[in-house]
């Protein structure tokens, strides 16, 4: 939490801010820190409106369960009461659980209301809304400033894991330290505590050991399927999977070098990469290469579905595109895979809500695209690079853009020895490969693993031990390939690529 930009938040007297974030108990600290002599009241459901702090001549106290005579009531009286009594001057309310009640239309009225009188001069009060899930009302819009709760820095980690150590008295050494504190990155404060105690519990008076990584993976995976919009991605493909696009390759092997010697790097003047565009035309290896190169960094790979984003709430979607952004630079170092670009930010620059959402969502990536010094590296891929806006192939955006196209013959011969070994390792020395590459012209990648994949079982069907030739030619017979059914397409988009001077990947 940004407890500066909280505190001039509310000294401006702005009627509400949004707070989105998890840790309720983090977030109040925060604002029981900031509020100076403010009044701190909060309603929450459970027990309607709660005084959270104390205020006698100088003396600040902070309290936890002052109830007053205000436990159980409802949210309507609440903001009645903090409109119209005296007790209420000179304060903040903070509402929990107010997501569900800003669809309650009397709800709303009276928020706008009383965001009329603190405009006004009228009313000496800042509302905080706290809630994991943004919901804007359109009446409310005008008067609602959003706070990201954000994530820990790794100073902050240090410290968590630290205070945790203290408290049982068993050390962790340095070197496993920087590791934990690495691996936390992304995670709240609660998350981390409950991480550590269970990796305590489990090694009872060894402590904390490298076991301790294991858990931390496997909660931030449920940490990210829980946000539900991003997704990681367990990578098993490595840069040998890949048959042909040597160029491109080549081109990752060496951010490799950069990104497993960031701090090295960076003292020798070296600019954090980016990422990479790579377009081309469908079962070529652009998907395989996304997830390679988090196998050859030997980072973490996060996927962003860009039809995620998309929220029912005014304001919800360029929320959730912070929140995607925040989260992968938490996690980082990491890449960050965004499959068919082209898709995502269709309808840039249209009429009516929906293209006027895209393009604010377009603008936000075109910005951190931009500006990023993280160590977040980009994987974009598209099918068709024509319906992408010209702004995001500028200079700056991408380090570098590559194209895909159909493989060669060399390439075919790549892919056909890949998927037999992997499949038929025993039986790939008494296949014709020259064959079978000759009567592939026009195949794609995918289009070759589906011959091999068909071939073995049609052997497999008939009882035979092995897989020959011409299990391989018939499967071929029986496939249309890429060429034949996009033949023209493929064409156009190979003219725009050369046209715009993309590197070829091959």
């Amino acid at each position: 939490m940004d407890e500066e930009k909280l505190r001039q938040y509310i000294d401006a007297n702005l009627p509400i801010i949004y707070i989105v974030g998890y840790d309720e108990v983090s977030i109040m600290e925060s604002i029981l820190n900031v509020t100076g002599r403010r009044k701190v009241w909060e309603w929450n459901l459970l027990n309607g409106l709660v005084n959270r702090k104390e205020i006698n001549g100088k003396d600040i106290e902070f309290t936890e369960d002052i109830m007053e005579d205000y436990n159980e009531i409802s949210l309507e009286e609440s903001i009645v009461m903090g409109v119209r009594e005296r007790g209420f001057d000179r304060k903040v309310i903070v509402v929990k659980d107010i997501a569900a009640f800003l669809d309650d239309s009397k709800i709303v009225s009276l928020f706008k209301n009383a965001c009329v009188k603190i405009e006004n001069g009228d009313l000496d009060t800042v509302f905080i809304f706290v809630s994991p899930v943004l919901n804007i009302p359109k009446e409310l819009e005008k008067y609602i400033t959003i706070l990201e709760e954000g994530f820990l820095s790794e100073n902050e980690i240090y410290q968590r894991i630290d205070q945790f150590v203290s408290t049982m008295n068993n050390p962790v050494y340095k070197g496993l330290k920087k590791k934990m504190a690495n691996a936390f990155k992304g995670l709240s404060s609660i998350e981390i505590d409950t991480i550590l105690a269970l990796g305590y519990a489990q090694n009872g008076e060894n402590g904390i050991n490298e076991d301790i990584l294991e858990l931390i993976s496997e909660q931030k995976m449920q940490l990210i399927k829980k946000d539900g919009i991003l997704e990681m991605i367990q990578v098993k493909e490595s840069i040998d999977d890949i048959g042909g696009l040597d160029t491109l390759k080549d081109w990752l092997k060496k951010k490799a070098k950069v990104i497993n010697n960031m701090e090295k790097a960076e003292d020798f003047g070296v600019e954090m990469p980016k990422g990479v565009l790579i377009a081309g035309v469908p079962g070529c290896g652009k998907s395989l290469n996304a997830k390679a190169s988090a196998k050859l960094f030997n980072i973490p790979l996060l996927k962003l579905d860009m039809g995620r984003l998309m929220g029912k709430y005014v304001g919800e979607s360029e929320s959730n595109m912070r929140r995607a952004i925040a989260l992968s630079e938490a996690i980082a170092p990491c890449v960050l895979w965004i499959d068919e670009l082209e898709k995502a930010f269709s309808g840039i620059g249209g009429d009516g809500g929906s293209a006027e959402v895209t393009t604010r969502l377009f603008g936000q990536f075109l910005t951190w695209m931009q500006d990023k010094n993280s160590s977040v590296f980009v994987v974009a891929t598209a099918n068709d690079i024509m319906k992408l806006p010209p702004e995001l192939m500028r200079k700056g955006r991408f380090d570098e853009i590559f194209y895909v196209q159909l493989p060669n013959e060399e390439e075919r011969r790549k892919i056909f020895e890949i998927h037999i070994k992997k499949r038929r390792e025993e039986d790939y020395k008494d296949i014709d490969i020259d064959k079978l590459v000759q009567k592939t012209e026009g195949y794609s990648g995918a289009d070759i693993e589906g011959v091999v994949r068909d071939a073995i079982e049609s052997a497999f069907v008939r009882g035979d031990s092995k897989v020959e030739t011409q299990d391989f030619l018939d499967a071929i017979q029986s496939t249309h390939s890429l060429k034949e059914i996009m033949g023209e397409s493929i064409k156009k988009l190979q003219q725009q690529y050369e046209q715009r001077k993309f590197k070829s990947a091959s």
